[in-house]
């Protein structure tokens, strides 16, 4: 079965990760945008961060433009409106698609438990959660409605930390 660490992505400075630095640890993956009404979430990613950090815990955001246009931004503008305007800590990576034929392989795979394993749960809109579990399995999924900072999420955060 497939993993997360096979996958690498690109920062808004172009920097590119490759995911095998995140091994050991919890993730929880999310498709952002910075014009949705789902965007106070960050707060609440960067409180559960914070909360969490210390742990082996890592969120890693990814803007998409996929969902009512409602992610113009990419590079420096989305890096400046990431670590300035919204004060994240967390990992944002650069703009990416998250639906369709054109989406990131990451969005490929956890979306698709023919290729993760566990689970179908393509996102339908922004802020979208996956969770990732120190092995680098998909084990979880959470609809955009579900704040970061949800009893639920939280449980099942706590069972993996």
């Amino acid at each position: 079965m497939e993993r997360i660490y096979q996958f690498c992505a690109m920062k808004p400075d172009g920097t590119v990760v490759d995911f095998n630095i995140y091994q050991n640890k919890v993730l929880l993956v999310v498709n952002t945008a910075s014009a949705c009404g789902f965007t106070p979430q960050y707060k609440q990613l960067e409180q559960l961060y914070q909360r969490y950090k210390d742990l082996g815990f890592e969120v890693l955001a990814f803007p998409s433009n996929d969902f009512g246009n409602q992610e113009k931004l990419s590079g420096e503008a989305l890096q400046q409106y990431c670590s300035v305007d919204q004060q994240l800590n967390f990992t944002v990576y650069d703009r990416i698609k998250v639906k369709g034929a054109d989406a990131h392989p990451i969005f490929k795979f956890l979306g698709n438990k023919l290729l993760n394993g566990k689970l179908n749960s393509k996102p339908f809109w922004n802020f979208h959660k996956y969770l990732i579990d120190r092995e680098g399995n998909v084990v979880d999924y959470f609809y955009s409605f579900t704040s970061p900072l949800s009893r639920r999420l939280i449980k099942r955060l706590e069972q993996l930390l």
